[in-house]
């Protein structure tokens, strides 16, 4: 009887190690979710789905790029594309409060894919998420760099300021990390 139920909190640690080692390590941990109580467990929530990340700040003249970021989205969420935005005021373009920098993107743009709280992306301090981005490719030279991530946490490309979200380039990175296998 007593070696049923030892068998129990065994198998739950197997489990948690399973689910552990199926997380990319570029997801590894939490970003603090904008305007909001909660925190993004990264691996939880998009462990296993295609990506695009990109780095934002509300008052960045590619700011109007959030428009063709939430296209992106809705074009794509079907086929269970995620967005994510990181609001950074590493170039010092960023609202000082978590309230301005949600007006711009939910009021302002329309956003309804994932933004977290402003964080460093570039640097020494910069999170988990991008430090990682920053191994595999480059860490962001402005604000709106994307990186396109297939459903296995490799990164597919990356793209700078520069490339508009609805950009030939863009769409074909982005149509080869859905068709990647989970």
């Amino acid at each position: 009887m007593q070696m049923r139920w030892l068998a129990v909190p065994v198998l739950m640690a197997i489990g948690s190690v399973a689910m552990a080692a199926s997380c990319p390590p570029l997801l590894e941990g939490q970003l603090p979710k904008l305007r909001a109580k909660e925190s993004i467990d990264l691996c939880q929530q998009f462990a296993g789905k295609p990506l695009v990340i990109v780095n934002t700040a509300s008052f960045c003249g590619f700011a109007p790029q959030f428009k063709g970021l939430e296209a992106l989205y809705q074009r794509y969420k079907g086929e269970g594309l995620e967005v994510i935005g990181v609001p950074s005021d590493d170039f010092k373009q960023e609202a000082k409060t978590g309230e301005e920098t949600a007006k711009v993107c939910y009021v302002n743009y329309g956003v309804t894919f994932t933004m977290t709280e402003p964080q460093k992306v570039k640097g020494p301090d910069a999170v988990h998420l991008f430090k990682m981005l920053a191994q595999q490719a480059a860490a962001p030279k402005w604000n709106f760099y994307k990186y396109v991530v297939d459903r296995q946490g490799n990164l597919v490309a990356s793209f700078s300021s520069l490339t508009k979200p609805d950009s030939p380039e863009l769409i074909k990175a982005v149509e080869q990390a859905l068709a990647s296998k989970p």
